[in-house]
């Protein structure tokens, strides 16, 4: 069995969130042969970034910032530490695991303290030097990780991922070269021989040049290196249980799901479950490697296991996966008879809005062809109205399209499952029970695929909407336990 294992910042928090892992790691490693990828620790590249930012401005207050990201982890080393001589003490300190590593940790500290008085001094940030500084924190963490879990007694050794991710020379998410970096992964990581603690979220160029993966690019690294490696499989551990059949912040009787197909993965990812980005499991779903969500402060719970195929013993009578949302979005409505017939309407409200760089979520078309309503995030509907004005200037002037719409505040929620494929009634099912709620809905959309079901309501009511079609689908049973209700089966 050989596994690639991701731990975020959230696992990392602290000294006693990064024991709690080390644990973890070592039960793992006893069993398997493993690689371990880390993010920083919690809220570091966020100091980084915002360091980089005060130096680019000539603001001192820069200092403060980069001595507190070296403070975060020398107060972790003390803790973990405990039991050596003390680092700052004693001409034998240099010989211990925590002298070895404060003076590892102390050149890492005084580089990114040349870089950002480098950029103090010339008032420029570039993206080159944005991701060099970005990339610290990973640097840091897994320094740290690699030499407390050898002062453990085990076999760790630090991997610094620029010597094996290569991308192209872009910043801020670099575009990986895949086989370039597969085949250095195989030559450079020596998972049967030793413990790899491998830094998450940067890469380099063929050249040396340090660049960053993006977005969640911790979990793009896990997912590369168990496609490279040909893993049995990527574990993703986090501060929940796993996916999540609805936001437990609005649903009570949400639950984990323990079993998810890729494609309800990548929906749900996409309309705010927030456990896995879309982008990220791309390597490891090509070859076909599953990912398994974990949780660090609960490594007992199983998890949810996400695969190319849900097994039949999984399988939900219930036909839904699971209900996400997206807050803090805006319609806009295109109207007008002198639509109707006209070819090229659709395709110049599209262009306008790209042009304008503008994201567009959700598309609902009437087949009258009298309407086109487009929804974005909220930020982006002011531009999206004044570059739809500009580009149907003409047809406003003269009546053919009416007055732009503009509405404010709503959410998306979709209904999302792959057994929803071919399974009458899904959709009669939801809108009924909105119905007999007296919810409002502002617009439908539903893929050919049959897998999502996406509808726009106000967003003051997303609790109450994400209630009511999760009590539709699923039910409490007296023994507090969450079951799928058959859905209705519509004889012919």
């Amino acid at each position: 069995m050989m596994k690639v294992m991701k731990f975020g910042g959230s696992s990392l928090a602290d000294a006693s969130r990064i024991a709690a892992v080390a644990e973890i790691v070592r039960a793992e490693a006893t069993g398997a042969s493993v690689v371990i990828v880390l993010s920083a620790m919690k809220g570091v590249t966020d100091t980084l970034l915002a360091a980089a930012d005060l130096a680019e401005n000539a603001d001192a207050e820069f200092h403060s910032l980069y001595e507190r990201v070296f403070d975060t982890h020398e107060n972790a080393i003390k803790t973990l530490f405990a039991d050596e001589t003390d680092v700052r003490s004693g001409s034998s300190a240099e010989f211990t695991h925590s002298g070895q590593l404060m003076g590892e940790l102390t050149a890492l500290h005084h580089e990114l303290g040349d870089i950002l008085h480098g950029i103090e001094l010339v008032r420029e940030c570039s993206p080159r030097s944005r991701d060099l500084i970005a990339g610290f924190g990973e640097r840091m963490s897994c320094t740290l990780m690699s030499a407390y879990l050898s002062f453990l007694g085990e076999k760790a050794v630090m991997v610094d991922a620029r010597r094996v991710i290569v991308t192209e020379a872009e910043h801020g998410a670099a575009t990986v070269r895949l086989d370039k970096s597969f085949e250095r992964a195989q030559a450079i990581i020596h998972h049967e021989q030793e413990l790899p603690i491998v830094t998450g979220f940067i890469a380099a160029t063929e050249d040396g040049i340090t660049t960053t993966l993006g977005r969640n690019g911790s979990d793009y690294t896990a997912s590369l290196l168990g496609a490279g490696l040909h893993a049995d499989v990527i574990e993703i551990w986090t501060d929940v249980d796993g996916v999540l059949s609805a936001d437990p912040r609005y649903v009570e009787d949400a639950f984990v799901i323990p079993t998810i197909t890729v494609e309800e993965a990548m929906e749900l990812a996409y309309f705010g479950a927030d456990v896995l980005h879309p982008y990220t499991m791309l390597p490891a779903i090509e070859l076909r490697v599953p990912i398994r969500i974990k949780n660090t402060l609960n490594p007992k719970a199983p998890g949810t296991l996400i695969t190319h195929e849900a097994r039949e013993e999984d399988r939900r009578v219930d036909t839904i996966t699971g209900i996400a949302s997206i807050g803090d979005v805006a319609l806009i409505n295109v109207e007008g008879g002198g639509m109707v017939g006209v070819p090229g309407i659709a395709s110049r409200v599209f262009s306008a809005l790209g042009s304008a760089g503008v994201n567009i979520i959700m598309i609902s078309q009437a087949s009258s062809e009298h309407s086109i309503c487009v929804v974005c995030r909220r930020h982006h509907a002011q531009p999206a109205i004044k570059a739809l004005e500009r580009e149907l200037a003409h047809e406003l002037e003269s009546r053919r399209i009416g007055q732009l719409e503009l509405i404010p505040n709503l959410e998306i929620v979709a209904v999302i499952g792959a057994c929803m494929r071919g399974t009458p009634g899904i959709a009669g099912r939801i809108f009924s029970a909105l119905g007999k709620s007296k919810v409002n809905i502002l617009a439908i959309a539903q893929g050919s695929s049959e897998m999502n079901i996406s509808f726009v309501v106000e967003m003051s009511a997303r609790k109450q909407v994400l209630n009511v079609v999760h009590s539709a689908f699923f039910t409490r049973s007296s023994d507090g336990t969450v079951h799928g209700t058959p859905a209705t089966v519509v004889e012919a």
